[in-house]
């Protein structure tokens, strides 16, 4: 994942960063920020629109840190399908 993705996610993600913690490609979307499940499905639907893709429900259920949501991105936008 390159570092550009992870810059674009983090900024997505600062309207849902309620407690202004510092987010790294490491920083658990859920747990480290504390958000609810309906703000996560919010902040994926952003993503989604910001870089026009879609990302199944079952990928975004095993995405847990920015790292990982970057590599989805990523493989998303190639169109090259995770498993």
């Amino acid at each position: 994942m390159t570092q550009s993705t992870i810059n674009q996610i983090c900024k997505l993600l600062e309207p849902f960063n309620t407690e202004r913690k510092a987010l790294t490609a490491e920083t658990d979307i859920s747990a480290d920020l504390n958000i609810d499940s309906v703000a996560v499905m919010d902040f994926v639907m952003e993503v989604e629109d910001h870089f026009d893709i879609e990302i199944p429900l079952n990928v975004v259920s095993e995405t847990r840190s920015i790292g990982d949501l970057a590599a989805v991105v990523e493989a998303r936008t190639k169109k090259v399908l995770l498993p």
